[in-house]
């Protein structure tokens, strides 16, 4: 039988970050251009008068401090409030993909493999810059790799859902290696003018190498023991933006062509979803919750992952059990739970079990157990 083993991980991540204090700024000046614009309507009753925000409300509703940017000066000008990424010629690399060679050279060169070594690139993030051609392709063009590539979207899951698809592939055969990464440039589709969510996103890749046991030295990377995937409809996180938009005039430019959520919907929904998803997975490989290492979970609000954490392990986890990046990277979708595994696995010794965990809309939860070779 053919094991899967993560042996290699990488992180491009953007160089300007924005901090509470410069959101907040932006966001209040944008509320009072917004306030004074429509002061006669607000007089009569007939529009409401948006609030100011604070640093201490963000940190405290969801534990972000900072986060990483492919585009900063847009984001913090009240008048335009989106950031400025110009569209790029058609012969020239695209954002995406130049996020995604830089992450993926960092996983090869971790893994000690190069192009040549790969047989498929899954490209698996919440939002594409493209319907086609599919931007895996453009990045297995620009990385030299041979054999085949495709794109996959399960929002906030998609990496992990990708990493069931590559352990597939090398477990089945149809690769010796295959690169699952995640370009997610989260700050294009959220509303930064929505008082309750425009703190939430920030921009980051990763990128995972998953290869053939035989292909991978012993005591390297992490043996995948077993991945588990599941969904359940749910409008409470929407994006409604498409390729039928236009068909619509009525709907260009409205509030749900960008994110939307019920946070605390979502909060009492998803959170004891993903405890019953790894405690079922772990039951079913024969494992505790009290064999865990760690736990690499989604980064999207850490009271979420505090009660996730506590619903597993029947207490409340160390910050080394379930590390945080939240604070520096905000919630990077698909990216986060990868990027908490990127910056927190080196430590573990032979035998150690953990688990990667991400979970979002759809609602859809992937859950990726491994132990430490």
């Amino acid at each position: 039988m053919i094991k899967a083993i993560i042996s290699g991980t990488g992180l491009y991540t953007p160089p300007a970050t924005i901090s509470n204090d410069e959101l907040i700024a932006t966001f209040n000046q944008y509320v009072d251009l917004h306030n004074a614009e429509h002061a006669d309507a607000i007089a009569r009753g007939e529009h409401l008068a948006m609030e100011h925000s604070s640093s201490a409300f963000i940190e405290k509703a969801s534990g972000i401090k900072r986060r990483h940017v492919i585009d900063k000066e847009g984001i913090l000008d009240p008048t335009r409030m989106k950031p400025n990424i110009p569209d790029r010629a058609n012969d020239q690399p695209s954002v995406q993909c130049d996020m995604a060679v830089a992450a993926c050279r960092e996983a090869l060169q971790q893994a000690g493999k190069t192009a040549d070594d790969v047989d498929a690139v899954i490209v698996a993030c919440s939002n594409l810059q493209r319907a086609y051609p599919a931007v895996s392709i453009e990045v297995q063009s620009a990385l030299g790799v041979q054999g085949f590539a495709y794109d996959m979207n399960v929002a906030c899951s998609s990496a992990t859902f990708g990493l069931q698809a590559a352990v597939n592939s090398v477990e089945n055969g149809t690769a010796r290696a295959v690169l699952v990464v995640s370009p997610e440039i989260c700050s294009g589709h959220l509303n930064f003018g929505e008082r309750n969510s425009h703190f939430i996103f920030g921009d980051a890749c990763t990128a995972i190498l998953v290869e053939r046991e035989d292909a991978v030295a012993p005591a390297v990377g992490f043996e995948i023991l077993g991945t588990n995937l599941k969904t359940l409809y749910s409008n409470a996180i929407r994006n409604n933006f498409g390729f039928l938009n236009r068909a619509d005039d009525s709907g260009i430019g409205q509030p749900d062509k960008l994110f939307v959520q019920q946070g605390r919907k979502v909060f009492k929904e998803v959170s004891p979803l993903v405890a019953d998803t790894i405690q079922n997975h772990l039951q079913s490989l024969g494992l505790t919750p009290d064999q865990l290492r760690r736990m690499w979970l989604h980064q999207a609000n850490l009271n979420m992952n505090h009660l996730i954490a506590r619903r597993v392990l029947g207490r409340d986890a160390t910050e080394d059990e379930a590390p945080v990046i939240l604070d520096e990277y905000a919630n990077t979708s698909s990216a986060g739970s990868i990027i908490a595994f990127h910056l927190n696995k080196d430590d573990l010794v032979s035998g150690d079990v953990g688990v990667i965990c991400s979970f979002g809309a759809g609602y859809s939860i992937g859950s990726v157990v491994v132990r430490r070779r």
